[in-house]
């Protein structure tokens, strides 16, 4: 008897990346494009007994720790990148990024993007 959850497994060769790269070859920084990042807006948080979490029906509401207007956590693969309002836009919810994480804490000589800004002569 085939198990039904069994899936079908394809093969997949990787290019191996040289520890070192040849004089005058480099990335491009284009090849980012097209990564995929995780994206998440944290609403709240709270901590439950399990008691409480089988407890929870249709309609329950659970209280969270951020309140009402105030800015949600934005995070990136779960790492931290910014603050942000959550608006709601026809029957959707939405975040409008307001402060990023460490922003005003960059180096002297970085830009924006954190790259070396040329100074003007």
């Amino acid at each position: 008897m085939a198990n039904p959850q069994a899936r079908e497994v394809h093969g997949h060769e990787f290019e191996e990346i040289p520890d070192e790269l040849e004089p005058g070859t480099h990335l491009a920084i284009e090849d980012l494009n097209r990564v995929r990042l995780t994206v998440t807006a944290e609403l709240g948080k709270c901590t439950m007994l399990v008691r409480d979490v089988l407890e929870l029906h249709r309609g329950s509401v659970i209280q969270l720790d951020k309140l009402a207007g105030e800015m949600s956590d934005i995070l990136v693969n779960g790492l931290p990148l910014a603050k942000g309002e959550i608006v709601v836009i026809g029957d959707t919810l939405h975040v409008r990024v307001g402060d990023i994480v460490g922003s005003g804490e960059r180096p002297e000589g970085l830009g924006a993007e954190g790259f070396e800004e040329e100074e003007e002569i």
